[in-house]
């Protein structure tokens, strides 16, 4: 049964990093014979009505989307170059966002599954008021870049940003953040390097 989430849940796909460690673009490996930023779209529309690509090279990708999906043209922050991290790159697509709730999603997520996304946006109604994001947590913190974010975090953010501040960890624990149970963790695995998807 699919779920209709799509009037209040916007995506972003981040698909920004240089993918050094892998050699060659990440988000153009084809797992299962569909390129890996396709896939994750894919899945991402199956949650919400919007979907913005935030990248620094939407040429690279516009053959690839699905219908729907909106690139969100990353640009280097003033006197930095384009590798600010992924912390920036959301929040450049953040400043696009109407919905109360915005879906953030890594585009190197091979394991991820849509029926867990799915369940875990129909209880973000009973997020707690005070808290700016609902994620899963690991041994190393949160896990930022498969999680729901509000909106209204935007100034905080950017603020945060201002300061020369670029961690999503350092961010995250300044504010309540709900966990959402992750009962398969491999789900977020993602492809760094060529060992890594070998495992995919």
């Amino acid at each position: 049964m699919t779920i209709n989430l799509c009037s209040k849940l916007t995506a972003i796909v981040l698909a920004g990093g240089k993918s050094s460690r892998m050699g060659h673009d990440k988000a153009l490996i084809p797992i299962q014979g569909v390129p890996l930023l396709q896939r994750v779209c894919g899945i991402a529309q199956s949650c919400a009505d919007t979907v913005y690509v935030v990248t620094p090279w939407p040429e690279r990708y516009q053959d690839l989307l699905l219908a729907g999906c909106q690139f969100i043209r990353e640009v280097p922050l003033s006197g930095e170059s384009l590798a600010h991290g992924p912390l920036v790159g959301f929040t450049q697509g953040l400043a696009k966002v109407k919905t109360d709730w915005v879906l953030l999603l890594a585009c190197d997520l091979p394991r991820l599954r849509v029926e867990v996304l799915q369940d875990w946006a129909s209880k973000l109604d009973s997020v707690e008021d005070n808290a700016i994001a609902a994620l899963a947590c690991h041994p190393k913190g949160w896990e930022p870049l498969c999680g729901f974010y509000r909106r209204r975090c935007l100034p905080e953010l950017l603020e945060f940003i201002n300061q020369g501040e670029r961690s999503f960890q350092q961010w995250l624990r300044q504010y309540s953040v709900e966990v959402l149970p992750l009962a398969e963790p491999e789900m977020l695995f993602n492809c760094n390097t060529p060992e890594d998807l070998a495992l995919s």
